[in-house]
Protein backbone atom coordinates (compact mmCIF):
# COMPACT_ATOMS: atom_id res chain seq x y z
CA UNK A 1 0.00 0.00 0.00
CA UNK A 2 1.30 3.45 -0.90
CA UNK A 3 1.71 6.03 1.86
CA UNK A 4 -1.16 8.18 0.59
CA UNK A 5 -3.44 5.11 0.53
CA UNK A 6 -2.56 4.40 4.16
CA UNK A 7 -3.39 7.99 5.08
CA UNK A 8 -6.76 7.83 3.32
CA UNK A 9 -7.67 4.52 4.93
CA UNK A 10 -6.54 5.69 8.38
CA UNK A 11 -8.70 8.82 8.07
CA UNK A 12 -11.72 6.74 7.07
CA UNK A 13 -11.14 4.44 10.05
CA UNK A 14 -10.75 7.46 12.35
CA UNK A 15 -14.15 8.74 11.23
CA UNK A 16 -15.70 5.40 12.14
CA UNK A 17 -13.90 5.33 15.52
CA UNK A 18 -15.16 8.85 16.23
CA UNK A 19 -18.75 7.59 16.15
CA UNK A 20 -17.99 5.15 18.97
CA UNK A 21 -15.84 7.63 20.88
CA UNK A 22 -18.67 10.16 20.86
CA UNK A 23 -21.29 7.53 21.74
CA UNK A 24 -19.35 6.08 24.70
CA UNK A 25 -17.39 9.17 25.75
CA UNK A 26 -13.84 7.75 25.65
CA UNK A 27 -11.07 7.74 23.07
CA UNK A 28 -10.19 4.54 21.24
CA UNK A 29 -6.71 4.59 22.76
CA UNK A 30 -8.33 4.32 26.22
CA UNK A 31 -11.13 1.94 25.22
CA UNK A 32 -8.90 -0.70 23.63
CA UNK A 33 -6.60 -1.47 26.59
CA UNK A 34 -9.61 -1.52 28.94
CA UNK A 35 -11.40 -3.99 26.68
CA UNK A 36 -8.34 -6.19 26.20
CA UNK A 37 -7.63 -6.33 29.94
CA UNK A 38 -11.19 -7.45 30.70
CA UNK A 39 -12.22 -4.25 32.47
CA UNK A 40 -15.35 -3.91 30.32
CA UNK A 41 -16.79 -7.39 30.98
CA UNK A 42 -19.75 -5.91 32.81
CA UNK A 43 -21.05 -4.61 29.48
CA UNK A 44 -21.10 -8.07 27.85
CA UNK A 45 -24.72 -8.58 28.88
CA UNK A 46 -25.96 -5.87 26.56
CA UNK A 47 -26.33 -6.93 22.92
CA UNK A 48 -25.86 -3.46 21.44
CA UNK A 49 -22.78 -2.73 23.54
CA UNK A 50 -21.23 -6.12 22.82
CA UNK A 51 -21.74 -5.63 19.06
CA UNK A 52 -20.44 -2.05 19.20
CA UNK A 53 -17.38 -3.05 21.21
CA UNK A 54 -16.59 -5.87 18.80
CA UNK A 55 -16.78 -3.55 15.77
CA UNK A 56 -14.89 -0.76 17.55
CA UNK A 57 -12.12 -3.19 18.54
CA UNK A 58 -11.80 -4.43 14.96
CA UNK A 59 -11.69 -0.93 13.51
CA UNK A 60 -9.07 0.13 16.03
CA UNK A 61 -6.90 -2.93 15.37
CA UNK A 62 -6.98 -2.25 11.62
CA UNK A 63 -6.10 1.40 12.33
CA UNK A 64 -3.15 0.27 14.48
CA UNK A 65 -1.85 -1.94 11.67
CA UNK A 66 -2.18 0.87 9.12
CA UNK A 67 -0.46 3.29 11.50
CA UNK A 68 2.40 0.82 11.96
CA UNK A 69 2.76 0.44 8.18
CA UNK A 70 2.69 4.23 7.76
CA UNK A 71 5.40 4.72 10.38
CA UNK A 72 7.55 2.00 8.83
CA UNK A 73 7.35 3.57 5.37
CA UNK A 74 8.11 6.97 6.85
CA UNK A 75 11.14 5.59 8.71
CA UNK A 76 12.60 4.23 5.48
CA UNK A 77 12.26 7.44 3.48
CA UNK A 78 12.32 11.18 3.79
CA UNK A 79 8.93 12.87 3.86
CA UNK A 80 10.01 14.95 0.86
CA UNK A 81 10.33 11.68 -1.10
CA UNK A 82 6.94 10.41 0.06
CA UNK A 83 4.97 13.60 -0.50
CA UNK A 84 2.24 13.17 -3.06
CA UNK A 85 2.53 16.30 -5.13
CA UNK A 86 0.63 17.11 -8.31
CA UNK A 87 1.26 20.65 -9.58
CA UNK A 88 -1.75 22.31 -11.17
CA UNK A 89 -0.60 24.45 -14.07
Amino acid sequence: MELFELVIEMKLLERRMTMYEEKYGVLSEDFYPALMSGKLESYDGYDETRADFSRWKGIYEIWLRRKEAYCEKKRRSEVSELLRFHPVY
